[in-house]
């Protein structure tokens, strides 16, 4: 205990808070509180059988505790490390992807200059209002033409470009100082080295914060993988989940136990990459 708090005892510190800071404290709690809420119901019901799960008298804890059959039955009766294999590969490489693709294109729209660069950013602004429902049916048709049905590229083929890195970068980059990539240039670098050894060094925060946005849209994505994969093989996390529906009831148990399974490496990539996160938020909203 500190000196400060030893000579204030807890009751008087309280009594000392103001009613504006109490008042901040308690509409921040009640706001923590509806962002934790669905998680922890996710793990009650998991924890409950299927008819208890919609209960009209609910509690947090099982009246009849059903957790170790449904997360058996997730872990053990069905293939979950295969699922979050593949959830894995299909992520990691539609992250690689976009990269490599919108690391330069935010560069150039940030800090060259050429004909049409308004009208390209304009573009790129654009297409972040339209939603991969619209693009689907042209997609799908393409990849069964290609022969790509059931294959990781068919899973990562409508996300290999992200408009959304492009801006995402452009605004932090836009914030790097020009005198440093003018003293580059004086010394020999070209626009490549200059992207790779100096802009790409400074932007970890923004790469972190896209990436933490990457992978959990791409880890949680329900409705592409639904539309092209068709064998158990290829299927991912949260596809797997469907298994537990048929055509006249839903298994809400051992739905929620691998939701919950599921959602578990999504919290541990938060929790590692939440400083960089919350940083490259910051540095690329403020600096834009």
């Amino acid at each position: 205990m500190t000196d400060t708090a030893a000579a204030f005892p807890l009751r008087l510190r309280i009594a000392a808070l103001k009613p504006g800071r109490v008042l901040g404290f308690l509409i921040l709690a009640c706001g923590a509180w509806a962002v934790v809420f669905p998680y922890v119901w996710m793990i009650s019901s998991s924890l409950k059988p299927t008819d208890e799960v919609y209960d009209a008298d609910f509690t947090i804890w099982p009246k009849t505790f059903a957790g170790v059959q449904n997360y058996w039955d997730v872990l053990v009766g069905q293939p979950y490390p295969m699922f979050l294999f593949n959830s894995l590969i299909v992520c990691v490489g539609i992250l690689a992807v976009q990269l490599i693709t919108a690391v330069p294109a935010a560069y150039a729209l940030a800090k060259l200059r050429f004909r049409g660069q308004t009208i390209l950013l304009g573009t790129v602004v654009a297409c972040l209002t339209i939603p991969i429902n619209v693009t689907s049916i042209p997609l799908y048709l393409g990849v069964v033409k290609a022969g790509l049905l059931d294959t990781y590229l068919s899973m990562m083929l409508p996300f290999l470009v992200s408009v959304f890195a492009i801006f995402l970068f452009r605004q932090f980059f836009q914030a790097y100082p020009d005198s440093i990539i003018q003293a580059a240039r004086v010394d020999g670098f070209s626009e490549i080295e200059i992207v790779l050894r100096l802009i790409v060094p400074a932007a970890i925060p923004a790469v972190a914060a896209f990436s933490v946005f990457s992978i959990v849209a791409h880890w949680n994505d329900l409705y592409w993988p639904l539309i092209v994969v068709q064998s158990q093989e290829k299927m991912t996390a949260s596809l797997s989940m469907m298994q537990y529906r048929s055509e006249f009831d839903t298994n809400y148990g051992r739905t929620f136990a691998a939701a919950t399974v599921v959602s578990i490496p999504m919290l541990i990539v938060f929790l590692f990459a939440r400083r960089a996160f919350v940083r490259g938020i910051t540095m690329s909203g403020v600096k834009g």
